[in-house]
């Protein structure tokens, strides 16, 4: 068996694919940047690059876990080409190539209306950002494939996190500074709304309920997260607790700091019925992180 993962060179697209070889699965993993130096670079948002590569290779499985994960507006036009655009060109190379592969569409909790209710995969869409919007344009693309034949499955991803997240994701920032602090080459931190609840799930956990996903055969849509909210405040504990100091003494909140939302955390009743949990707890998460080597990633 062969799988075919765009955004490869991500944190998800590394997990994944462990996950695929751990499987037995031959792994081809696509990215603009081909930053691991075994990816073949390309751009999922060329229907000409995508349908080479589908054509070529005749995948059992395509993954689509490329995007920009960031909901600014300016943003609006990579997030369209990558993610819609991106799905489509996906699906269609697919349907005219290998019909029987299995394809991932990756979704997002943040596509749907956030009461500060745990969502599933039921719940209604509201295009709140940029993000969002393409997120659920390539939903509807989704929905059309599957109706055309093809098996095509979406997971809604909630916030999940690991050592290779990049800096600018609040888990690997707080947990970064705190080293930085105990080891006296950071003075402080500067940080938002710390009351912000969500989803701290291990993304090592959530490509295992993607693969899980994906093997079913009449169930092709759930949100994949842990269900349990946290608050920054309570990651920013665990970590400074990690290197013995209290947070409170070096964390410096934004004034006027407006998050975009208060809680966001996922009902994943449909993916544990399925026989998926997590494997890592919040502490352990945390834990791995403070003593991860990938400090620069």
């Amino acid at each position: 068996m062969k799988a075919l993962i765009f955004g490869a060179s991500g944190q998800d697209g590394y997990y994944l694919s462990a996950s695929c070889r751990r499987r037995g699965i031959e792994v081809v993993g696509i990215s603009r940047s081909a930053s691991e130096g075994n990816h073949i670079k390309a751009d999922i948002s060329s229907y000409e690059q995508v349908e080479a590569i589908i054509r070529y290779h005749l995948p059992d499985f395509v993954f689509h876990l490329a995007a920009n994960s960031t909901t600014n507006h300016a943003a609006l036009l990579e997030n369209h080409h990558t993610i819609c655009t991106g799905t489509v060109n996906v699906l269609e190379s697919v349907l005219r190539y290998c019909p029987k592969a299995k394809v991932f569409i990756t979704g997002s909790g943040l596509q749907f209306v956030n009461k500060g209710c745990a969502i599933s995969e039921k719940d209604p869409f509201q295009a709140t950002s940029a993000y969002a919007l393409s997120r659920i344009q390539s939903v509807y693309a989704a929905r059309y494939f599957r109706s055309l034949g093809l098996q095509v499955y979406v997971g809604y991803l909630f916030h999940h996190e690991s050592p290779r997240r990049k800096l600018h994701h609040v888990s690997k920032k707080i947990a970064w500074a705190a080293r930085q602090i105990a080891s006296g080459q950071l003075n402080t931190l500067e940080i938002g709304d710390i009351s912000v609840r969500k989803e701290w799930t291990f993304a090592g956990d959530v490509v295992e309920g993607i693969l899980t996903l994906v093997f079913q055969d009449d169930v092709y849509e759930a949100t994949i997260g842990s269900g349990v909210p946290y608050s920054i405040q309570d990651w920013l504990e665990l970590c400074f607790e990690f290197v013995g100091l209290d947070w409170q003494k070096y964390v410096v909140l934004k004034e006027g700091f407006k998050a975009e939302y208060s809680c966001l955390f996922s009902n994943p009743a449909t993916i544990n019925s399925l026989h998926w949990s997590p494997s890592v707890d919040f502490p352990s998460l945390a834990k791995m992180m403070m003593t991860s080597d990938l400090s620069s990633c």
